[in-house]
């Protein structure tokens, strides 16, 4: 062996060490693992930076982006807000069919992480029987087609690299729909196993919000049930005042009509929820103020307007500013906002105007603490374009119309011209560590392989291989990566076992195919860990599960789809 064929294992090796026993984030690793290839000379410059404009990767960066302007949609709220009612059956069948189909098309972190809010606070199953479905659900779902899951973009990716033309959008979705809803189904079946856990309370601060129900409101006429009031992410109806009357506590067969103030308690970084009830305007809105930026105010023990309330202090004409919600530490706050009698300490979240910092009356009232970003509401029109648009993208490239990348950069840009998202937004949002993570692999891999430390690895195991029928290293390949999964995260299992599955095939003579779809589908199963993929992870604290939970079913689950994914390429491909 020679020397840079050691160097370059050595790192390879560290890599995957790294990754199992160290805290550091991946991205971290694998950038220390391409640093070293550079130092060491085993990697050149040139070779990193062609990685970057990699076909799979690019793709994977687009649909993240656009991916913004969908998740600000009224349909996946909407979607959300009438996941749960009464019937626990319906209810949990609902979450793994919507999460499922849901990924097959949309990125399935940010579906889990959407749906994830509605299902802790919902009013009639604990949370910890379904958020861990949900997982799965969107993990499978992710299986489907090629954009369900940056897996398969990652694996794409490096058949692009090796001069294969890549995979097909439907080349996952027999595979994908077969072993997905026969494991859906064992999720529903195994759900009952998981334990009933009570959420913990919630970290935010809660402001009190006012909404009023406007005459023409579809709400009017329906019961808090259905119109799926009690299931708003971080958001709870404590009261609804109507006609001079308070109605505390609600119950759910509390009938709205048209004129009731509701009001909410609970995270206001989440008001956009309530945006996409139709025939609701706010306390702030009648003040002809935006409220998409929020400025937190604390008042002072000197403050003029303690002891008056919001209605008669004339607070927009004093500050150039509405109130959007008041928060007392230690007090529970009842009543309309305009009601509310101002202490000082009291939190105030206000939509401002433009002149509201050069008001000289500021600092007698306030101290200024911060400045909140609320997501704007899309209007009808944005709505469709998002929506409509991102669908008719995916289309045109499923049909082979036209190239995904090339629809996805158009509507991006329709996005930003559109103002449905922002140049701010596509900054905060760019997967900065996914990057790293994909581009350091593809150096990784370029660095086995230049080296010829692939071929002495499949030289190695040439008697093995000789003896051994191509369906069981097909199957050896499999599990290497369903192992790996489990112990680090999926894009990475994927990009360390990518350049052995490509080094195992070619030495055997076998196409490639079979073994990229093997290792894209073991690199998406993870449903033993709750490290191993991102919406594990996401629901794994926020239904306080344990590790055995994931275990408990996540074990015969794994089981049923490496064994149907597994017959069915042997089925497919002769072996």
């Amino acid at each position: 062996m020679e020397l840079n064929q050691i160097l370059v294992l050595g790192i390879f090796l560290s890599t995957i060490l790294g990754l199992v026993f160290s805290s550091r984030s991946p991205s971290l690793i694998f950038t220390l693992a391409t640093m070293s290839l550079l130092i060491t000379g085993t990697l050149s410059m040139s070779n990193v930076l062609g990685n970057l404009s990699n076909k799979g990767l690019v793709i994977l960066v687009l649909l993240l982006l656009v991916s913004i302007g969908v998740d600000k949609s009224r349909v996946m709220k909407t979607l959300a807000r009438k996941l749960i009612t009464a019937n626990k059956r319906l209810s949990t069948i609902k979450v793994i069919v919507i999460s499922f189909f849901s990924s097959a098309i949309l990125n399935n972190t940010a579906v889990v992480a959407t749906l994830t809010g509605p299902l802790i606070h919902n009013q009639h199953i604990a949370p910890s029987r379904l958020l861990i479905p949900l997982s799965y659900a969107a993990i499978l779902g992710g299986t489907v087609t090629l954009i369900g899951t940056s897996t398969n973009l990652i694996v794409d990716s490096f058949l692009i690299e090796h001069g294969q033309p890549g995979f097909q959008f439907w080349d996952f979705t027999l595979y994908g729909l077969t072993a997905g809803l026969t494991c859906c189904v064992l999720i529903f079946l195994l759900q009952k196993l998981l334990p009933e856990l009570e959420p913990r309370a919630n970290e935010f601060k809660n402001y009190i919000i006012e909404a009023k129900v406007e005459e023409d409101s579809p709400l009017v006429g329906k019961t808090i049930e259905d119109n799926h009031l009690r299931n708003l992410p971080e958001l709870f109806l404590v009261e609804i005042v109507r006609k001079r009357q308070l109605i505390s506590p609600v119950h759910p067969e509390t009938m709205i009509q048209a004129g009731d103030k509701l009001i909410f308690s609970g995270n206001i970084e989440r008001v956009d929820s309530l945006d996409h009830l139709p025939g609701l305007s706010f306390f702030a809105d009648s003040n002809g103020l935006l409220r998409e930026n929020l400025t937190e105010v604390i008042i002072t023990n000197r403050a003029p307007i303690i002891g008056k309330t919001l209605k008669s202090v004339g607070f927009r004409s004093m500050f150039d500013a509405a109130v959007m919600g008041v928060r007392r530490d230690g007090e529970r706050l009842s009543g309309k906002l305009g009601e509310i009698k101002l202490k000082a300490g009291d939190f105030l979240l206000l939509a401002t105007g433009a002149d509201f910092k050069t008001r000289p009356n500021l600092n007698n009232n306030f101290f200024l603490l911060n400045e909140l970003k609320v997501e704007k509401k899309l209007d009808g029109w944005q709505d469709i374009l998002a929506v409509g648009g991102f669908l008719l993208s995916v289309a045109l490239a499923a049909f082979n119309i036209l190239a995904l990348e090339l629809t996805l950069i158009f509507l991006l840009v329709t996005l930003v011209l559109t103002k449905v998202v922002t140049s701010n937004e596509l900054k905060r949002s760019l997967p900065t560590n996914l990057i790293i993570v994909i581009v350091s692999a593809l150096s990784l891999s370029s660095a086995l392989e230049s080296t010829g430390t692939i071929d002495l690895f499949t030289e190695a195991l040439q008697p093995l291989l000789l003896n051994a029928s191509p369906f069981a290293v097909l199957v050896t390949v499999y599990l290497c990566t369903l192992l790996l999964t489990e112990l680090v995260t999926n894009n990475a299992a994927a990009a360390l076992m990518f350049p052995f599955a490509w080094g195992i095939s070619a030495a055997m003579n076998l196409p490639i195919m079979p073994f990229a779809l093997a290792v894209a589908f073991a690199a998406s199963a993870s449903f033993i860990s709750p490290w191993g993929y991102q919406t594990n992870l996401l629901v794994f604290s926020a239904g306080e599960y344990r590790f055995r939970d994931f275990v408990k079913i996540g074990f015969p689950i794994s089981v049923c789809f490496s064994a149907i994914v597994l017959f069915m390429l042997k089925l497919q491909y002769g072996f």
